[in-house]
């Protein structure tokens, strides 16, 4: 029977190992190793609220993309969703990018891409008469068409 070593292929973290650590099995935590500069995360924010329009290659890319409107929402890609809600007049959040507001003439709202639904708040805050927030909560299942009409419908 031959042995192999197998010492020159692994490599083991001594960090792992310190006494600094939490954990009780040493396997499990993956730290990182400091960066000598910080770290910048790129993020592309929106905003419609100037009144300027988004107008770029790459989102009319994305617009023509856009499965037919009858499709489920869930047939569509992020990026294509992303699209179809700027083209709506919806701007992103800069806190939070699945939050999306809109102002209307008549209402203002707030859309939330949750995980398994999209919901819509309509604000009292903005113009018209709401005595409170509505919200309503839209299955991916339904068409970008349904979803669309009954978002725009406002409150």
């Amino acid at each position: 029977m031959s042995t192999i070593s197998i010492s020159k292929f692994i490599s083991i973290d001594a960090t792992l190992f310190s006494s600094k650590s939490s954990t009780i099995n040493p396997c499990f935590s993956h730290k990182f190793p400091p960066s000598s500069r910080p770290r910048k995360s790129p993020s592309l924010v929106f905003s419609c609220s100037s009144g300027a329009e988004l107008s770029s290659a790459a989102e009319d890319e994305w617009l023509k993309k856009l499965p037919e409107k009858k499709k489920p929402l869930y047939s569509h890609s992020l990026p294509c969703v992303e699209a179809w809600l700027r083209n709506l007049g919806f701007f992103q959040s800069k806190e939070d990018r699945a939050v999306w507001f809109v102002e209307k003439p008549a209402w203002h709202a707030q859309l939330s891409l949750d995980v398994t639904d999209l919901y819509i708040r309509y604000l009292k805050s903005g113009p018209g008469n709401l005595e409170k927030d509505v919200e309503r909560r839209f299955s991916y299942a339904l068409s970008r068409e349904d979803i669309e009409n009954a978002i725009l419908g406002g409150p």
